[in-house]
């Protein structure tokens, strides 16, 4: 089949050293410094003046070393991610303290003790690559498992449900949050326009206005998966199940007040509480749960799993502890293990697969395609994206290739080339769920118990901070039909609920009754 990527790399360095000599000069210290160089590897002169036609004349077209400087710079930025622009990364390991085989045949939560390497990154959905990180809004939570079988992503947020249950709404919502075309500012009116046009977003609505939209720290913070996936065992046995991962540090949030007086002291200042923790061995952890539900209890649930605006009652399917990942590692560089790290919902390995989820199924091939456009065909050969088992395909060529030898290049081949494994399989889901969704009793469309069910939940200072909350906000809007509407969803969630907003905003309970 040709020379394996590892031999390749190996040569390489074998003729690096003995082609390429130390370029070293001593500093002012006596301590020897690495000798500047261009990208191609030759002595760089001067790094300080460009070449001229004398000394006060023009630049000179010669002088390569400067206009391959300025074109680098002017492609030093990748396009910022759509949404999730901002955020903050680390390392760490997963610890597996309770074997799952019975219920998945996923190498990584199988065999008590296992420990496989972990990359995280928490972030912003709406605000842009240098907006403060500490503005009221949901967080992203996504982690990825370097597990024996290849990469495997959780992609969620520090909320367990999300504003919408359907693909084709998320570039709407999207634009909801981001900036009006016409001012270029960040608009209350356009989320409140939208989500009182969405009923379905009020439970994630009531979270985001609680004490949880604004985390002190990413530290203290929970994590969920948000959507319902199916694990499948060595038998074939099937399950669903929802992931918890609930911070050691304990749930701890900020006032508005103290967001505010931390944006204006440090834009960065979530990124820089993470980074400086790690930094001085005081390490984050999280306990990762589950929710099992079989699965056939599953598709008969009281509310619909594959929902993500809903929740899975504690009560109904406690959460299992199952191990504990920890954060004990800072990037090393910023750009390379962050900023190119591309994480994808469609990042399985056997003994884990989607559910029917609709939000799940559109999320499976926006996000990869997002990283297509944004870092290129071959991202996934970043380093940062690579998995720690080998890679064998067919995937040729294309823009920025890495690795690649002379081995057969398509398939079926007479020259031993990699194989299919059918272990691997997805498994298609039943002959129920088609019925289900076809032909049996729809679930009645209830946007609000839910949401009510938290409010309730909330402690008396709590509901006060939220009111409060949503009168700077869903208050400063100027359409009276927003508020209205708006607040006729939080009085059916809850009676009191809405009454208090109404009070805030100077509604009449007519017009919301």
């Amino acid at each position: 089949m040709g020379r394996t990527h590892s031999d390749s790399a190996r040569m390489e360095q074998a003729i690096r050293s003995q082609t390429q000599p130390a370029m070293l000069l001593k500093n002012r210290k006596g301590v020897m410094n690495a000798k500047l160089t261009t990208n191609e590897g030759q002595p760089w002169g001067d790094n300080t003046h460009s070449q001229t036609a004398g000394k006060r004349g023009p630049i000179l077209m010669q002088d390569y070393q400067l206009l391959e400087k300025l074109a680098h710079f002017n492609r030093e930025r990748t396009p910022e991610r759509v949404v999730h622009a901002k955020g903050a990364g680390a390392k760490g390991t997963f610890k597996l303290t309770r074997d799952m085989s019975q219920y998945t045949k996923a190498d990584l939560f199988n065999g008590e003790g296992k420990e496989t390497p972990v990359l995280i990154r928490f972030s912003q959905v709406a605000g842009e690559a240098g907006y403060p990180d500490t503005m009221r809004d949901v967080r992203g939570f996504a982690l990825r498992f370097y597990t024996a079988e290849g990469n495997y992503d959780v992609v969620g947020n520090n909320t367990p449900v999300f504003f919408v249950n359907d693909p084709l709404k998320f570039p709407d919502f999207i634009h909801s949050q981001k900036r009006d075309p016409a001012t270029h500012l960040r608009s209350q009116e356009m989320q409140w326009d939208f989500w009182s046009h969405s009923p379905e977003s009020l439970h994630q609505v009531t979270y985001l206005m609680g004490d949880r939209g604004n985390p002190a720290s990413y530290r203290t913070m929970n994590g969920y998966g948000s959507h319902t996936f199916k694990w499948v065992n060595a038998q074939g046995e099937q399950f669903w199940v929802k992931y918890h991962f609930i911070s050691a540090q304990g749930v701890k949030d900020m006032t508005n007040e103290q967001a505010a007086k931390a944006a204006s002291e440090d834009t960065d200042y979530l990124l820089h509480d993470l980074y400086s923790a790690i930094d001085q061995g005081d390490y984050p952890s999280w306990k990762v749960c589950v929710q099992i539900l079989p699965y056939e209890e599953g598709l008969n649930y009281k509310t619909d799993i594959f929902d993500v605006t809903k929740t899975v009652s504690k009560k109904d399917y406690p959460r299992i502890e199952i191990g504990e990942f920890t954060l004990n590692q800072n990037p090393v560089n910023y750009f390379d293990e962050v900023e190119e790290a591309a994480f994808s919902p469609a990042n399985f390995v056997p003994g884990i697969e989607p559910s029917p989820d609709k939000l799940l199924q559109g999320r499976l091939f926006g996000y990869k395609d997002a990283e297509r456009y944004r870092l290129g065909a071959n991202y996934e050969q970043l380093p940062i994206n690579r998995p720690v088992n080998e890679v064998h395909n067919y995937e040729r060529d294309g823009f920025m290739a890495q690795g690649q030898d002379g081995s057969v290049n398509y398939e079926p081949n007479s020259h031993d080339g990699p194989v299919e494994d059918h272990d691997a399989r997805m498994h298609a889901d039943s002959e129920a769920l088609t019925s289900q969704a076809e032909y049996s009793r729809p679930y009645e469309v209830d946007h609000f118990s839910q949401a009510g069910d938290l409010y309730r939940l909330m402690k008396p200072e709590e509901k006060d901070r939220m009111i409060e909350t949503i009168k700077s906000t869903l208050g400063t809007v100027d359409s009276e039909e927003i508020k209205i509407l708006e607040t006729k969803q939080f009085h059916q969630a809850d009676h009191e609920y809405g009454e208090r907003v109404a009070q805030a905003l100077g509604l009449s309970m007519d017009s919301i009754r």
